[in-house]
């Protein structure tokens, strides 16, 4: 299955974005992830397509909402309340399992908080 991440931009502290990932196929769990300059992936959020249940990094509670539309085959992030720490590659990637790791990633798409 291929990812196609998009929606990255700059955006002013305390306004909001919307990410998508695209799959080409239907996947179990889809994540998503990111990255900041000079610190290491770290996870945001997930959603378990069947089941529709989310869940979140405590670091986003209350600002960001994953959602996904079956008949697109995506997934969104909204990210609300942004933060400067915010700033990062998002990634989108899917696992096939729910204790299975992430193993298909897709390429990240910037986002860029401005204070």
């Amino acid at each position: 299955v291929q990812l196609q991440a998009s929606g990255g931009g700059l955006v002013q502290a305390g306004g909001s974005l919307r990410l998508s990932c695209a799959a080409s196929g239907r996947t179990v769990t889809m994540g998503w992830f990111r990255q900041a300059p000079g610190k290491e992936r770290e996870f945001v959020g997930q959603i378990t397509w069947h089941s529709g249940n989310t869940y979140y990094a405590d670091f986003v509670k209350g600002r960001f909402t994953i959602s996904g539309d079956n008949a697109k085959n995506t997934v969104y992030l909204q990210m609300n309340s942004v933060k400067p720490e915010d700033t990062a590659v998002y990634y989108c990637a899917t696992k096939p399992g729910p204790i299975s790791p992430y193993d298909n990633w897709g390429q990240g798409t910037q986002v860029t908080v401005s204070s």
